[in-house]
């Protein structure tokens, strides 16, 4: 028996898309099918396979190293990996030991950028079949799992911030290289500041068409893409997807983006907010309901009266605000992304709600008999790791409706009213998450003790750099 037999790791589904996918190879001549895994940060690691071998390990896995799962985001490996259980307490992770990914054909795509090219996520597991349990595809899945056996799925719709610029020079010398290397010099596309105006919108036309282009033909949903305010920023939205579909969406929308703009000499970026002259901060709204896995009905939708969602609804949006200092550091996962939270701007400084108000955290669309009822969570960043995000999201809102919590009253002044106050940096967020003893039990205290280990070894990288501040402040003064 296979890998993926013997431990039943595939659906029915699973296995006629398998079947489906070697006749795509075949038919299409594929010649390199790329293996990927969403790490720990939302990016895409893995191998590059040669068809026939690709095909050969669709069941019975591809090999990966641990430290993998021990980068942080300069991809430096923080854990003591060769000590005894490498740092994570496991014998499986010792050593710079192999885990096996395999393959969901059901996230099989050819790529329209890459000639003969296709594209799959996996899954990743130990040698004796258990998931790997800081796999983020993985946890995000168990979470689905356990909704689903309440009799509910999740539907997200993304609404996507990002920076295109023009690339002027790569930094590809070799004193260029480090860990990280040095980031590219850019110029902008657009001077913005003209929010959603039709000629700014046809000057980043050019590249927006050559990436439209491509994510529809890689299967996405996108709906729209908008000039946004900033100077060379721009928004993409999608059509709301249920359970995996929308978090894997996103790991693929922004794998795509940053792949086609390269090709075609751009640089894009979902930094929250880039170091360059008059740029605005990027955020990624989550919108987000629940719905009956019986009759497909929005249980946030109220069938009549005066309110604007269900007593559900408002158990779970209470959930939401009722943790969102522990889960910003999913929503926010860098340093960058908490000098986005500021007041009276379009991002949020504290946990509150409001009908239609894009001041607040949460942002309460849709009334009564309207099916599109939904839950817009305007505290994400870009960068976040969508499995972590959403999975933040639906534990906290199903502890809300669990412990029947009140969100309150709407807020319509929203940096005014009196509310918990948004986490200031990333340190604080890590903090809020290891004292919050909700999400050590429902994501398990190893997971969320890796999880900031990988931040505060970030955080102590940040902390040991000088910054220009500091040189402009007290290098003439003193």
């Amino acid at each position: 028996m296979s890998f993926v037999e013997r431990h039943g790791l595939w659906s029915s589904e699973q296995i006629e898309a398998a079947a489906r996918l070697r006749r795509i190879v075949e038919e299409q001549e594929l010649e390199v099918i790329r293996l990927s895994f969403p790490d720990q940060h939302g990016i895409l690691r893995g191998k590059a396979l040669v068809a026939s071998e690709a095909l050969a390990s669709l069941e019975s896995g591809c090999t990966i190293t641990t430290t993998m799962f021990a980068k942080d985001t300069s991809h430096k490996t923080v854990f003591p990996v060769f000590t005894a259980g490498g740092g994570f307490g496991m014998r499986e992770m010792e050593g710079a030991a192999d885990v096996l990914m395999v393959a969901d054909p059901l996230s099989f795509r050819v790529l329209p950028w890459a000639e003969a090219t296709g594209w799959l996520l996996c899954d990743v597991y130990f040698a004796d079949g258990r998931p790997v349990p800081f796999a983020t595809r993985n946890l995000y899945r168990s979470v689905l799992t356990s909704l689903e056996k309440r009799g509910y799925d999740f539907v997200a719709g993304l609404e996507v911030e990002c920076h295109i610029f023009k690339l002027e020079d790569a930094k590809m010398s070799p004193e260029d290289a480090g860990q990280p290397g040095r980031p590219p010099s850019v110029s902008l596309l657009s001077h913005g500041y003209q929010y959603l105006t039709e000629q700014r919108y046809d000057q980043m036309e050019p590249v927006l068409e050559i990436v439209r282009r491509d994510i529809v033909a890689l299967g996405l949903p996108l709906r729209s893409i908008e000039v946004e305010f900033g100077p060379s920023q721009c928004e993409f939205t999608f059509k709301p997807t249920i359970g995996l579909e929308p978090a894997d969406n996103m790991i693929l929308l922004r794998s795509a983006v940053k792949q086609i703009c390269r090709r075609h000499g751009y640089h894009a970026t979902f930094m929250c907010r880039p170091r360059l002259p008059n740029v605005v901060a990027s955020g990624w709204h989550l919108h987000q309901s629940i719905v009956s896995r019986v009759s497909g009905e929005n249980v946030f939708m109220i069938n009549d009266g005066d309110d604007f969602l269900s007593t559900f609804g408002r158990f779970y949006l209470a959930g939401l605000l009722h943790h969102a200092r522990a889960s910003a550091v999913f929503s926010t996962p860098t340093i960058n992304g908490y000098k986005r939270y500021r007041s009276y701007s379009l991002a949020p400084d504290r946990a509150i709600w409001g009908r239609d108000n894009r001041g607040v955290m949460i942002r309460v669309l849709g009334g009564p008999n309207d099916p599109a009822t939904r839950l817009e969570n305007r505290i994400g960043e870009p960068a976040a790791n969508p499995y972590l995000y959403m999975a933040s999201q639906i534990l906290s809102g199903l502890d809300g409706v669990d412990r029947m919590l009140d969100p309150g009253p709407s807020a319509d002044t929203p940096y005014e009213t009196q509310a918990a106050l948004l986490p200031k940096s990333l340190q604080e967020a890590v903090v809020a998450l290891k004292d919050d003893r909700f999400f050590r039990e429902a994501l398990g205290a190893g997971f969320v003790d890796y999880y900031a280990h990988i931040k505060n070894a970030e955080i102590e990288r940040f902390r040991s750099e000088v910054s220009e501040w500091e040189q402009r402040e007290y290098f003439e003064m003193f």
